[in-house]
């Protein structure tokens, strides 16, 4: 495995994410923010905050995948939700849960969460970006 996760001893210990990752490899991979959009650029859960984010985690395995990496190479994750509040967070959970039950992951990774007012297209809920390590 490249990256190693942590939770440093003085932080604290979320259930949900880990503070911090270790990466050790020689091929660094920034995948650009993956939406709910199916292989043919189909919207996938028009209105559907847990179906989008289900999506857009598929859609990280899939571009893993296809570089000759897996869920376990990521270092760091950012979700920019749109409109966010903290009430929304079982359904971003319920979408993390589907898609890594179907990839067979562990998606706790360090996240960093961000509200933003809008997205590039007005029927997106989530957008996901990813650093991952590949050795």
């Amino acid at each position: 495995m490249t990256v190693t996760l942590v939770n440093p001893d003085g932080l604290p210990r979320p259930d949900v994410y880990r503070q911090l990752s270790i990466a050790t490899g020689s091929k660094l991979m920034f995948l650009a923010g993956q939406v709910a959009r199916d292989a043919q650029g189909r919207p996938v859960g028009e209105g559907d905050l847990a179906a989008q984010v289900e999506q857009a985690y598929l859609n990280i395995g899939t571009a893993l995948a296809g570089v000759g990496g897996s869920f376990d190479d990521v270092a760091d994750l950012t979700i920019y939700l749109v409109d966010w509040t903290p009430d929304k967070m079982p359904l971003l959970g319920e979408g993390v849960a589907r898609a890594a039950a179907k990839l067979g992951v562990d998606p706790v990774k360090p996240i960093t969460l961000l509200g933003v007012a809008a997205l590039g297209e007005p029927d997106l809920l989530v957008e996901i970006e990813v650093t991952a390590v590949i050795d």
